[in-house]
């Protein structure tokens, strides 16, 4: 499995090289069920993962000057915030490992969802350049808003939040958010997006730290063989268009996202009967 696993991560690579984004999702439920790490110190890994893979994916976008500092700030701070507490929130009783794996599984649908339905957009635009009655549109429309910044500061926080809670990055909503509400050009905001991610799963990392074991040699070799796979993307991105891998990459997430529902469903089901019981036989003493 531990052989399977370092594959697995060689593909996450190559996804990242291939589409740019979104890969990084599927780092734990790879921890999780092909590694057999615990999901609580899986989660801190996968922030380890995502932090490390966005800092090698930033350095191009900083030698090209694709990245608002300012922007990055005023939202990160928010993201970090959330992030921590997020992650000191996981460390509650309450909180199970069901009930996080069930939360990555909506967020890893939700983003699934929205990366299909952004390849359609992209498809219609292209049409539209060739079509010259059709104007060029963007692929996520700025809408007036007179308070933006509160927009862009909420919806950080509660980016944030999921973070810690569940180990996403959150790139699907954080590019957008600085496209809508910080009228930030896509370019820039790819870009500032990644910065966003490496603070933020810092600050999620922090959250972690002393609650849970940490496999130091996995998290490393599993990083490894991540990089070599974006290398790896990035050279058959030549050959091959990223953009029309995105529909079908988020029909896989899709599938992945349904298994780690099914999976979580029935456990969450199970420790809810058992918490009833175990309600009803105290009552019962009493």
């Amino acid at each position: 499995m531990w052989i399977l696993g370092h594959i697995l991560a060689v593909g996450i690579g190559i996804s990242l090289g291939l589409i740019g984004g979104g890969g990084s999702v599927l780092a734990l439920p790879i921890l999780v069920y092909v590694m057999g790490v615990p999901t609580k110190s899986a989660i801190a890994m996968t922030l380890v993962i995502v932090g490390t893979v966005s800092l090698i994916g930033l350095i191009p976008h900083w030698k090209k000057g694709n990245i608002n500092f300012k922007k990055a700030i005023i939202f990160g701070s928010a993201t970090m915030m959330g992030a921590f507490f997020g992650a000191k929130v996981a460390g509650l009783p309450l909180i199970t490992a069901n009930i996080q794996m069930l939360l990555f599984a909506i967020m890893m649908l939700l983003a699934a969802i929205l990366m299909i339905k952004r390849s359609f957009k992209q498809t219609a635009n292209a049409s539209s350049e060739n079509n010259p009655e059709n104007p060029n549109s963007e692929v996520y429309q700025p809408p007036v808003c007179k308070y933006c910044w509160l927009w862009l500061l909420s919806e950080g926080f509660g980016v944030g939040i999921l973070t810690g809670l569940v180990g996403v990055g959150g790139g699907f909503a954080i590019v957008p958010a600085l496209v809508i509400l910080g009228k930030t050009p896509m370019k820039e905001a790819i870009g500032t997006s990644l910065l966003i991610l490496v603070v933020n799963a810092l600050a999620g990392f922090l959250g972690y730290l002393g609650q849970v074991n940490l496999d130091w040699q996995l998290v490393g070799s599993f990083i490894l063989a991540a990089s070599l796979g974006s290398f790896l993307g990035s050279y058959l991105s030549q050959f091959i268009d990223g953009k029309k891998l995105q529909k079908y990459f988020g029909y896989f997430l899709i599938a992945v996202a349904t298994f780690v529902l099914f999976q979580n469903y029935g456990s969450f089901q199970k420790q809810k009967s058992a918490v009833s019981i175990q309600g009803e036989r105290v009552q019962v003493t009493r």
